[in-house]
């Protein structure tokens, strides 16, 4: 058909070459350019004979419980990562350091339970981040984000979390949409300076409605706004019993030492007259005895 040796026969035979042998793609997943999608296929562990220049994995809806960092690291043009609704545990950490180009990543629905700064440090680029429905995520280090100066989209609704220290977020600049809905937040006064920045912050929080408090029994259900103004006024304005008897204490003190002060004032006062008065003695006896 072509003359032997040209381009065009080249290029032929380059493409029967692959043909014969084949696209890469895991077992009971189906691909496409840059594409891999697995969902839903029950796997139970990270599919092999992913091709190395995949730009997106969704491993969605299937039994995944690790997923193996040496094996994500040969994807390293990975941009988009699905892993909702799988089983996917504590040990997370260093698990992404070879897809430092990841942008979307998606870990909702596993079982989550905490975020540690080495969990996404290495993640430079990311943009979305979602873990959400993780019902026994119960602790996010302050410093958990401190790498992910890019992240735009955060989605923590919906897990155990009862505390979120406000120098998590406050530092990201590039935040607009924090999840927060449906969690266990223990409104005291030590929750009192997120809620505040969550008040002032530009930064959008859907499903604001049902961003309420869990504990204590007399702020159950109520909602942020009107939490601060009971926290600013309870925490700021009013003493606890035990404030009071610190304050009772310290005045206890205070009287006792003025006490002592002035008692023991009374005592060098009386001894330094007994002894002016002896020593005057003592001069008009001797005087007597010149004369």
């Amino acid at each position: 058909m072509f003359p032997s040796g040209s381009p065009w026969s080249l290029s032929l035979v380059f493409l029967l070459g692959m043909a014969s042998h084949g696209i890469s793609c895991p077992s009971r997943c189906s691909c496409q350019y840059l594409e891999v999608n697995c969902t839903g296929q029950q796997l139970q562990e990270f599919p092999v004979d992913i091709p190395l220049d995949t730009r997106q994995l969704i491993l969605a809806a299937n039994n995944v419980s690790y997923l193996p960092p040496v094996e994500l690291s040969f994807l390293a043009d990975l941009v988009y990562l699905d892993c909702r609704k799988n089983l996917l545990g504590d040990d997370l950490d260093f698990t992404f350091i070879g897809v430092a180009r990841l942008v979307y990543l998606d870990l909702s629905f596993n079982n989550l339970s905490q975020v540690t700064f080495s969990t996404f440090s290495h993640l430079l680029s990311l943009v979305v981040l979602k873990i959400s429905d993780n019902p026994n995520l119960v602790a996010i280090e302050k410093d958990a984000f401190a790498n992910n100066t890019w992240l735009r989209h955060l989605d923590v609704s919906r897990t155990g979390l009862t505390f979120l220290d406000t120098s998590t977020v406050r530092h990201l600049p590039n935040l607009r949409l924090l999840g927060l809905s449906d969690n266990l937040w223990h409104c005291n006064c030590s929750f009192l300076d997120f809620i505040t920045w969550m008040m002032e912050s530009d930064v959008h929080f859907p499903d604001a409605d049902n961003i309420t408090c869990y504990t204590p029994a007399g702020l159950r259900a109520l909602r942020m706004p009107a939490a601060e103004a009971q926290l600013h006024f309870s925490c700021l304005t009013q003493l606890h019993k035990q404030d009071y008897v610190f304050l009772g204490l310290v005045g206890f003190c205070i009287f006792l030492a003025g006490t002592m002060v002035a008692w023991l004032a009374g005592i060098c006062a009386v001894i330094y007259e007994a002894h002016a008065s002896k020593g005057e003695e003592e001069e008009e006896e001797e005087e007597e005895e010149d004369t």
